[in-house]
């Protein structure tokens, strides 16, 4: 099978997000007046990867993380800090730090000219909108959905039915959807009813209870299975 459109996740997919958080969360801490302390590093990484868990499941919306995750924080860490201006300035440090991985600047380019590129993500609105802008990223990519501006995430269906919307509604069977994540990526195109490529630079074990098509360990590994348009 070639694919003639090609859906992107964008954290840890194309841009390198892990890498950028403690350096977010350090800017945050700093404009909130807070000192600086691995500890509370810690504790805000398992409650953060706590309600983004929830996400996936459809139990939480990235909206509600956002509130969350810092009220948690300074209640668990018994902090004398304002939550929602911690909140407030992590959104502010997500979208300024960070950067592409190698190579998918390059990859996109390629790509854009021989197939239809929808960016499709879980995320907070103003966090992804402010790496697109600051990335120059929206000029590859024919139709953009975020979570957190649509109120559904994925793996659910129904984001998938707007990104389809948003595209003109390509052939489910030429379309290839290209992600890190099994539990929200490959789950979400399995649910959808179309191609699932897991992106695997690490080489994990592959994951038990979803269809994959593909899997890749580079993102130039996809110029192979699409056809041009």
């Amino acid at each position: 099978m070639t694919y003639t459109t090609l859906l992107f996740d964008l954290d840890n997919t194309l841009f390198d997000a892990s890498s950028c958080e403690p350096d977010a969360f350090a800017y945050a801490l700093a404009k909130g007046g807070v000192p600086e302390s691995r500890s509370h590093w810690e504790t805000f990484t398992g409650i953060n990867d706590a309600l983004w868990a929830a996400v996936v499941r459809q139990e939480l919306t990235p909206n509600e993380v956002q509130a969350r995750r810092f009220a948690d924080l300074v209640e668990a860490a018994d902090l004398e800090a304002d939550p929602a201006l911690l909140a407030d300035e992590y959104v502010v440090g997500m979208g300024a730090y960070g950067e592409l991985y190698p190579g998918a600047r390059e990859t996109l380019e390629q790509l854009s000219r021989r197939a239809a590129l929808g960016l499709i993500t879980n995320g907070l609105g103003a966090v992804v909108r402010a790496r697109i802008d600051r990335l120059k990223l929206e000029q590859y990519f024919d139709a953009i959905v975020i979570s957190g501006e649509v109120g559904t995430s994925k793996p659910g269906a129904e984001i998938f039915g707007l990104m389809f919307d948003a595209l003109g509604h390509p052939e489910k069977e030429e379309t290839l959807m290209i992600g890190d994540s099994p539990s929200s990526d490959i789950a979400g195109a399995n649910n959808y009813g179309i191609g699932a490529c897991w992106y695997n630079p690490e080489r994990k074990p592959r994951p038990e209870g979803i269809r994959l098509d593909h899997e890749i360990a580079s993102l130039d590994e996809l110029s192979l299975l699409i056809a041009d348009r």
